[in-house]
Formats: structure tokens, C-alpha cells, sequence
């Protein structure tokens, strides 16, 4: 099974449902070559974990993308995801981020807020939702988002190291008080007392029978099957050829005269795409219809 994945569950006599995500390898190459410092790998790793739950509830194909954009050190921290779970993510930040309270870091104080896009083929334009930063983490942030937005109790614990970014999620179902009176109490505070070790480096398996296991045995827990998740930001060469075209002539060949070649950088995927004054000719050559010599 893949090391990275969102797994489902359901307290069935207490009508609790929850989810575990574990991003390993998927995470690992989200990073590779950006050179974070570790604040902000922890937040973007915390915050790639919550964007792979909240998009594992896609019923249909879409893009759901996440952003915590605000005045602070950290000025942005952006997840992408489509309901395949497929990937991909960056921050932005000063040169050098000391650790310090998450609001402080994301300037929750200075206009800070998360933005919630959803892309949906069917849709004219994207859904958009903007939340104030309301919480002291990263988890907290998005705790407070769900609780908003559907309506219903949650808990959530985050963590990321250079290795792994996880998350532990539950909410309280409309029959959690009709089928136990103490039971989203308990469960809560049970969750409560994971360790970060445990989020990490524990199947969810382990780390539920670690966490719940005399309600497991008295209440029922349906597992579902996991949802692999991946890192995906495959090369787009047609996209960026249509942006310099989309220049025109004049203007691309102005870019040509002052620097010597037109680059483009894709900040989201970590990649620099390279046009030279040959490059740029049989573009313009393609698209007038001119014969190439």
C-alpha cells in the first residue's frame, strides 16, 4: 500500500466519523529541491495533510485549492488537489522565519485568511469561501474552517516532519448524543492525547487501536479502504507556449532583445521553462502558418 493516503472511518454505534491521512512519499517530493526552512515546512506539510481530507470528500472531478495568505514572515502557503489526489503545493516566506506563534507567522492579525477555491468542470466560475485565520495552529485554522462550513462538532491534530505530514480528523455526526450521551466527549478527549510520533510514524490501524481501542471493541469501527494520494506537477510546455504567444511577436522578441531568452517560472511546481531566440521563432513561425527553414 502506498505510504500516502487518506483512510476513512466510522464509530458505528456512536455515530462518530473520522479519517486518517498519512502523506510519505507524496510529501517528501513536494519539498524536494525548495529548501524550506523547518517553521515552514511544518505548516506547509500540516497544511498539504488537511487539503488531501478535505478533498477526499470530492463526489465528482474538481480542484480544491487552499490558501493561507496573510502579512507575516510566512506570507503564503498554497495546496492544490483534485478529487484523484493528486497534489501539489508551495510556500512563501521571508528569507529567514524563526519559530513563533502560527498567527504571528501567517499575520492572522494583519488581514490574514484562508481562502477555499473549488473548481468543478460543471461550475461557470470557481466556489470561493474566505475565512479569518481564527486559531493558534495550523490545525486549529482548519478546525474552526470545517466546523463553519458544515455545520457539525470537529477535531482536528496536525503535525509534519521532513518525512511524513499527518492528520488525525473526527466530527460529530446528527445521532453521536441519541446513541451515546458522553461518547463525542470521550472520543474527543481520547484523540486528545495523541503524540506526534504516533501521528506520523503509526498505520491508522495501529494508531486508532492505540487512541480508541475499548470503544473499537464496545462500539464497532468501520475502516475503509485508503485513498492514495500522490504528488503530481507534470511539465506543461503547451501552456507555456501558449502564454508567450498570447505576448505577441513584438512584445517576446522585446523580451528576447533585453535578456537573451524568455523564462518563465512555474512557482507551484519548482520548474523554470527556457525559450531562446530559435525557440521563440518557431513559435511565432508555428503559428502564422510560415514554413520552417
Amino acid at each position: 500500500m502506498s505510504d500516502s493516503f487518506v483512510r476513512r472511518f466510522l464509530f458505528e454505534g456512536l455515530d462518530i466519523r473520522g479519517a486518517v491521512v498519512h502523506l510519505g512519499e507524496a510529501w517528501r517530493q513536494m519539498q524536494d529541491g525548495r529548501d524550506y526552512q523547518p517553521t515552514v515546512a511544518q505548516l506547509l506539510g500540516e497544511t498539504a495533510a488537511v487539503t488531501a481530507l478535505i478533498a477526499g470528500q470530492l463526489k465528482q472531478p474538481g480542484r480544491l485549492t487552499l490558501q493561507l495568505r496573510g502579512g507575516g514572515p510566512i506570507q503564503l502557503l498554497v495546496m492544490d488537489c483534485n478529487e484523484q489526489l493528486q497534489m501539489r503545493g508551495m510556500a512563501r516566506s521571508n528569507p529567514v522565519v524563526l519559530p513563533a506563534p502560527v498567527p504571528e507567522l501567517l499575520g492572522a492579525s494583519q488581514g490574514g485568511r484562508l481562502l477555499m477555491s473549488l473548481d468543478l468542470p460543471t461550475a461557470r466560475q470557481p466556489y470561493q469561501s474566505f475565512v479569518p485565520m481564527v486559531g493558534d495552529s495550523i490545525a486549529a485554522l482548519f478546525e474552526h474552517y470545517l466546523e463553519q462550513s458544515e455545520q457539525q462538532l470537529s477535531r482536528l491534530f496536525a503535525s509534519a516532519s521532513p518525512q511524513a505530514a499527518a492528520c488525525l480528523f473526527l466530527q460529530k455526526m446528527p445521532e453521536a448524543d441519541a446513541r451515546d450521551a458522553d461518547g463525542w466527549h470521550r472520543i474527543s478527549q481520547l484523540a486528545a492525547t495523541v503524540k506526534t510520533g504516533e501521528l506520523l510514524e503509526l498505520d491508522a490501524e495501529a494508531l486508532l487501536t492505540r487512541l480508541f481501542h475499548e470503544d473499537m471493541a464496545e462500539h464497532g469501527l468501520r475502516l475503509y479502504d485508503a485513498q492514495p494520494v500522490c504528488y503530481h506537477c507534470p511539465e506543461d510546455w503547451d501552456k507555456i507556449r501558449d502564454m508567450i504567444r498570447s505576448l505577441g511577436r513584438q512584445d517576446a522578441e522585446t523580451i528576447l532583445a533585453e535578456h537573451g531568452e524568455i523564462v518563465i517560472r512555474d512557482d507551484i511546481c519548482n520548474r523554470q521553462y527556457r525559450f531562446g531566440p530559435d525557440d521563440v521563432a518557431a513559435l511565432f513561425a508555428d503559428s502564422t502558418g510560415q514554413a520552417l527553414h
